[in-house]
């Protein structure tokens, strides 16, 4: 059992709580740092390519969890700031602006559009305001569609290399380089986030969250406040969605569909809401599903002539999973280590009830 003691305002603030803590999330760092190292030895980048497209998705996860997690507004369509993330990325690269200033910029301008589009239902809340979002994700296609002069369309467009000081990175010629790419976002994007929990905007998103009645009594701007998180938010999702379409190579009108969008809510539900582990641990668990899903249809076509290639199945089976994490762990997985953490910790003061959930739901804590 561990006691920290906070004698002081930077006790409470500080990235970690001691220095074990510290320790193993160094470790972690150069566990990353070195993974490469292996497929280098073993000859075979494939498993690389999975572990890159996890990190890629742990951006866009990272935004949703601030969006939801942190400032408790729920979204269905950030596989739409994605889209707007790649195709801003592609068209400043073909304009000969350099990838160091068109990645950025093609968040950034994720980020201003999405809230822009967003701005008029920020006034919902709840099943309405993800009904709203989940609009946007299925327009998201016919939108390529009707773009077609710039996007594509259904014919889909090629993505440029990187190119970061005359050096090319691609995926399939270069994936080690690709990877360090991808895991140097990942760690400005904590890194960023962890500091934002730390000021009074992160405390702002938790308040509104918590209570909307008590945040706006103790001056806090809702609209402006809700406004800044879904800017924050689509503009991680749109860095997502440039790394992912240089992962791709090509991307078409159905590479950022409505299932990507249920695919990121998974992620947040199943790795624990308002967690920054959570996002990682979803980003995992939704990266292995379809990989299950694969190889359950092939042992049970092989060993039992079974054909599962059924319209639908995986989206099926993503809900199945939500439903389920909401109703029996709403926690998600992080919150379950939580709970087994401080059960040793406590043991054997530890309260059953200590995170039961409150039953019952004040209406005033909206705003309407």
């Amino acid at each position: 059992m561990r006691f920290v003691f906070k004698t002081s305002y930077d006790a409470d603030i500080r990235w970690f709580k001691h220095g074990p803590q510290m320790f193993w999330y160094g470790l972690l760092l150069v566990f990353m740092l070195a993974l490469p190292l292996y497929f280098v030895w073993d000859g075979n980048p494939y498993l690389l390519g999975e572990f890159t497209g996890v990190l890629i998705f742990s951006i866009a996860t990272m935004g949703l969890m601030l969006l939801t997690g942190q400032t408790g507004l729920a979204s269905l369509g950030h596989a739409c700031f994605m889209a707007m993330g790649c195709y801003a990325n592609i068209k400043l690269l073909e304009s000969g602006v350099p990838w160091l200033i068109s990645f950025p910029l093609a968040g950034l301008l994720a980020g201003f559009f999405g809230t822009l589009i967003v701005s008029p239902v920020l006034r919902l809340h709840g099943v309405y305001l993800a009904l709203a979002t989940l609009a946007m994700a299925i327009i998201t296609g016919d939108v390529i569609d009707l773009t077609e002069r710039w996007t594509g369309g259904v014919a889909g467009i090629a993505v440029p290399d990187i190119s970061i000081f005359g050096y090319q990175i691609n995926k399939y010629a270069n994936p080690y380089a690709f990877y360090y790419v991808v895991l140097a976002v990942v760690i400005i994007v904590v890194a960023f986030y962890r500091n934002l929990l730390r000021t009074p905007l992160g405390r702002s998103f938790a308040a509104v969250r918590d209570s909307e009645v008590s945040a706006q009594a103790m001056g806090i701007n809702l609209a402006k406040t809700k406004a800044t998180s879904f800017f924050l938010s689509c503009t991680a999702a749109g860095l997502a969605g440039a790394l992912f379409g240089h992962s791709a190579g090509y991307v078409t009108n159905e590479t950022f569909d409505i299932v990507m969008s249920i695919t990121l809510f998974l992620a947040i539900v199943v790795g624990g809401l308002g967690f920054i582990h959570g996002a990682f641990l979803g980003a995992i668990i939704s990266g292995l599903i379809p990989v299950l899903i694969a190889n359950g249809r092939t042992m049970l076509s092989t060993s039992f002539d079974i054909n599962l290639n059924i319209p639908g199945l995986e989206s099926a089976i993503f809900a199945s999973i939500v439903i389920a994490f909401i109703l029996f762990e709403p926690m998600g997985i992080y919150g379950r280590w939580l709970k087994i953490r401080t059960y040793f910790e406590l043991f054997p003061f530890y309260r059953k009830d200590m995170f039961k959930r409150q039953k019952s739901y004040l209406k005033t804590e909206r705003v309407q």
